[in-house]
């Protein structure tokens, strides 16, 4: 009997090993967003319709663009579910932004999906309500993605509220953020719905709510949901994530909207730095690169790409035509994407815009290449990832473009997952985790 807890003691760290070993991707795009899971084989070809090595597809119900993310051997995905079953999502390359006024009732859902089999581990109710802001025509009540630190998976529903579950799917606070409309700035009548996700740093989760009265970026207590700080921000709506920049033993929050990028103090709220010069709606999230983080965004042909040095302080935005400084490595004024978070991998940055993906030295800037994914014009929401070797890149009509990583275009497949893709996809232990408009799948490993 004497054996009995040390016997417990083993069992509980071997639990925890096989945890740690497993590939996480914690929040959007993964880690920091960096969009890049290297270190196991994942697929080139599949059939989602056949199921040619797919491992599973399990139905998840409603409208929801947020992504997946993935702890473990746990997915989580979130949702918003009408009453209204005509409602859906208007794809494509379109000019008519008139936001969608769904006033049934919704349930806002968290779920944990088992990777390995696919199976619903629980399905739990945030919120039950009719919806306080309306909603952009390609986007849903379910626009935040999760993010998790393996305790606590923390889900943004916008004006619906802030929540924490564990793992298990137990609540553990909720907090009521207001309503948050971000909308048209030229018209506040059109509600466009919040985009941006929440994201974990330390012992905090950090929101930006970038709306059109009283944006502001806030950190919580991750155990508690207590407030840690609160600074207000003189923005009008944005729907990027925020990112966190660690250099020289320093720590920078990077947040990017319509008048200005800005660097924070991430344990205070403190302004930094902030960069004039991006476009009238920023989607993309501010990503880090070799010594700098990179920032983009291209609404109606202001598309800016700047790579913003640690340690600036005051505004730092270039003078005249000016494309670098003491604190900005390289500068573009062409080539930014409007809705796709770019990628870095390897010694390359790849921007997806509009079915063009675009090749650059990420050190310098330098275009390597352009070329249109497939030939075709296309609509493109969710941002590229990468692994094995292999830049993955999905359409909003749910084609998938496998492209060979390196100096040279190369298409290696293009796989047809048969719906409606407008969320990025996570990469975990070489399972490609692809949530379409009905279906969330796992591409097997190679």
């Amino acid at each position: 009997m004497r054996r009995l807890p040390n016997l417990l003691t083993a069992v509980v760290c071997i639990a925890a090993s096989a945890s740690l070993s497993a590939q996480h991707w914690p929040a959007f795009r993964g880690a920091n967003a960096a969009g890049v899971a290297d270190g196991v084989p994942t697929a080139v070809k599949w059939n989602a319709g056949t199921g040619e090595n797919v491992a599973w597809k399990t139905p998840v119900p409603g409208i929801a663009v947020s992504s997946p993310i993935v702890w473990g051997d746990r997915v989580f995905v979130s949702t918003a579910i009408s009453s209204d079953s005509s409602q859906s999502i208007r794809t494509g390359l379109y000019g008519d932004v008139e936001p969608v006024n769904d006033a049934s009732k919704h349930t806002w859902h968290l779920l944990a999906i088992d990777k390995k089999s696919g199976k619903v581990l629980w399905d739990k109710v945030a919120y039950e309500g009719t919806p306080k802001t309306k909603r952009h025509p390609k986007s849903s009540q379910a626009s935040a993605t999760p993010v998790t630190d393996g305790r606590h998976v923390i889900v943004s529903f916008g004006s619906e509220g802030l929540y924490s579950y564990d793992i298990d799917g137990n609540l553990l606070w909720k907090k009521d953020l207001g309503v948050l409309n971000a909308g048209w700035f030229f018209d506040p009548d059109y509600e466009w719905g919040l985009g941006s996700s929440p994201i974990i740093y330390k012992n905090m989760v950090i929101v930006q709510c970038d709306i059109q009265r009283h944006s502001f970026l806030a950190a919580y207590d991750t155990q508690s949901g207590k407030d840690i700080w609160r600074t207000e921000r003189d923005e009008i709506p944005s729907w990027s994530t925020p990112t966190i920049f660690e250099a020289n033993g320093k720590a920078e929050l990077v947040t990017q909207a319509t008048t200005f990028t800005r660097g924070y103090d991430p344990m205070t709220g403190k302004e930094l730095w902030k960069y004039s010069g991006n476009s009238e709606i920023a989607i993309p999230t501010p990503i880090v690169g070799p010594g700098f983080v990179l920032i983009t965004n291209g609404y109606r042909g202001v598309q800016p790409i700047f790579t913003i040095k640690p340690g600036a302080t005051g505004d730092i935005t270039l003078k005249d035509n000016a494309t670098k400084s003491d604190f900005v490595s390289w500068s573009t004024k062409r080539g930014g994407p409007y809705i796709p978070t770019p990628l870095i991998y390897g010694d390359q940055l790849y921007v997806l815009n509009n079915g063009v993906l675009t090749a650059y030295k990420v050190a310098t800037g330098e275009q390597i290449y352009q070329k249109r994914l497939g030939g075709t014009g296309g609509a493109f929401s969710a941002s590229p990832v990468a692994a094995d070797g292999k830049v993955y890149c999905i359409s909003e009509d749910g084609d998938v473009f496998v492209i060979k990583a390196g100096a040279e275009y190369e298409e290696l497949a293009k796989n047809s997952m048969g719906e409606v893709v407008m969320a990025s996809p996570a990469i975990s232990d070489g399972f490609l985790i692809v949530r379409g408009q009905k279906n969330v799948y796992a591409i097997k490993p190679r």
